[in-house]
């Protein structure tokens, strides 16, 4: 047992019987404890569908390049929770995330709170104590009604592209959820967004102007090039891969043009970012990839990808019920040799893997059922490039059993 599955099992047990957007428990407890969330270092405030961690990863290897000192909140972990909270550049060790979380568990007094706001709550806690010079901040969920949106003053907003997810929260339309993601811009601080599709940027500029926020929406990646305001780049290669990648690289350089970094600092930061499972290379013979995305939209960018490989993969899915498994498997079936649904492991909301496996062939696909990763790969055993998509929290699993080896 890890030293915090103590506390985060009871910090769990605290969750309302129903999830509802709200930001009146997170801004009671944080009163409790001194309003850590207005004691933050210049804040970049990141929400969007797709494409929020890999901005955030770019802009954390730019910054750090620089020698800049970087916080960073993201979720949800892969594998170990301290990964969600980064102080100065390090995951806090057990010890000094335990102490905090038992003292948000404290100030809580046994009230009725989320498990992302109480630990949210920890983590600015954690980010007001230790000094940095920027502190990378991505959404949950949405944007308007996250636990992160009470940070009231950031220095920068950022919009990736905006798509269909979590409907049954943000809205059914793609206008309706551009409207809560656009729920971070602030009076005064520059929005810096990325191309969306004509409703939602009509949305969010509508927002924007309401709000007094100057939009930041003119730079440009073209032909390996980014154009800014004030800089015009070469890309390297990318440290993430992907063609989508350039684009959110784009968008990472836009929210840094102010930040005086110097130009070999952003491109060693462009070559040297990392982030877990997207479209991670896990090994080379077998050639296995890793991927996090769940949504229709993520699942268009895998195919690109997969259609730039010039070769048919075999791919394991596994998805939560929640996810629009129809879309997403429509879009890699061109792609796809064979595929093996699995389980997600240790989710209540996973879809079977028999009825996973018949979605993808109603999509077209060769598919079938296995109980998990381990046995899918010994059917597919290494003809072809593999690639274990679906969902994060599958991922995450399949990262933690490497970790165990």
């Amino acid at each position: 047992m890890n030293a915090l599955d103590p506390v985060l099992a009871r910090l769990t047990a605290l969750h309302p019987r129903l999830i509802d957007l709200k930001l009146d428990r997170v801004q009671w407890l944080l009163e409790r404890l001194g309003n850590p969330e207005r004691r933050l270092p210049p804040t970049i405030h990141v929400a969007g569908t797709n494409g929020k961690g890999s901005t955030v990863a770019f802009m954390r290897a730019m910054l750090e390049a620089a020698e800049r000192r970087v916080h960073a909140y993201t979720s949800p972990h892969l594998v170990r929770f301290n990964e969600r909270i980064v102080v100065a550049g390090e995951m806090l060790p057990d010890g000094e995330l335990l102490a905090l979380l038992e003292e948000c568990e404290r100030a809580n007094e046994g009230r009725p709170i989320t498990f992302f706001e109480i630990t949210t709550a920890a983590a600015f806690l954690a980010f007001s104590r230790a000094p940095a010079d920027v502190l990378l901040l991505e959404v949950g969920l949405g944007g308007r009604l996250d636990t992160t949106n009470v940070v009231e003053r950031p220095a920068v907003t950022a919009i990736t592209p905006v798509a269909r997810d979590h409907t049954q929260f943000l809205g059914e339309t793609l206008a309706e959820i551009a409207g809560e993601k656009a729920g971070i811009i602030k009076p005064g601080a520059p929005l810096v967004l990325a191309p969306q599709e004509e409703g939602a940027r009509a949305v969010i500029l509508a927002k924007a102007a309401e709000a007094g926020a100057p939009v930041y929406d003119d730079w440009l990646v073209s032909e390996g090039v980014f154009y800014g305001r004030g800089m015009v780049l070469a890309l390297p290669e990318l440290g993430l891969a992907g063609a989508h990648q350039a684009g959110n690289a784009g968008l990472a350089l836009a929210c840094l043009e102010g930040f005086g970094l110097p130009e070999r600092a952003l491109v060693r930061g462009l070559e040297t970012a990392r982030w877990p499972a997207r479209l991670q290379r896990l090994s080379e013979t077998p050639e296995i990839w890793l991927d996090g995305g769940h949504n229709p939209a993520a699942g268009e960018v895998i195919a690109a990808w997969l259609a730039g490989r010039h070769e048919r993969f075999d791919l394991v899915v596994g998805m939560l019920d929640t996810k629009d498994r129809d879309r997403f498997l429509s879009a890699l079936a061109p792609h796809v040799e064979r595929t093996v649904a699995v389980p997600v492991p240790g989710s209540d909301a996973s879809v079977p893997a028999e009825a996973l496996a018949e979605t993808a062939r109603a999509a077209g696909m060769d598919a079938a059922a296995a109980p998990n990763v381990e046995t899918a790969l010994e059917r597919l055993a290494g003809v072809r490039p593999v690639l274990i998509a679906g969902s994060l929290y599958l991922a995450g699993s399949v990262l933690a059993g490497r970790s165990d080896n």
